[in-house]
């Protein structure tokens, strides 16, 4: 193909170019992507929520405030105590019933009562939970 002019050459060229070429499109922006990370066990809720103030291993801190040890802690042998502090919190213990399903609130406490030197091995399940979960605002 032979073009008048090189400036009909560089618009072909540009023109090919610009047909041919498909835009790479990420999910997300950034390296790690916006949407926080959901987590599907027991385990992974209480790395990525609990373990923050608790402590890796559950042995809890004192420092800038208290954060009770939830390893060998007898209050964790009732369902409805970690039910309860963790759907409606209390003192410094934040609620995380806007922000945790039942479901997860009970992996998670099914985590924490059979690690840590914790021994109660009857799961949590979401029936538990639902009875202390707050109306669901948008459906949960």
């Amino acid at each position: 193909m032979k073009f008048a002019t090189p400036l009909a050459a560089l618009i072909a060229a540009a023109a090919m170019t610009a047909a041919l070429a498909t835009p790479v499109l990420a999910d997300e922006p950034g390296p790690g992507g916006s949407r926080p990370l959901v987590p599907k066990t027991g385990e992974e809720v209480y790395r990525y929520v609990c373990q923050a103030c608790h402590m890796e291993g559950g042995k809890g801190a004192v420092g800038a405030g208290t954060f009770p040890a939830l390893a060998n802690n007898p209050k964790l042998g009732t369902p409805a105590f970690g039910i309860y502090m963790v759907e409606k919190g209390k003192g410094g213990m934040p609620y995380f019933s806007d922000s945790l399903t039942p479901a997860q609130v009970a992996m998670v406490l099914t985590y924490v009562r059979t690690h840590f030197g914790n021994n109660y091995p009857q799961p949590v399940t979401e029936a538990d939970v639902r009875p202390f979960a707050k109306p669901p605002a948008g459906g949960r």
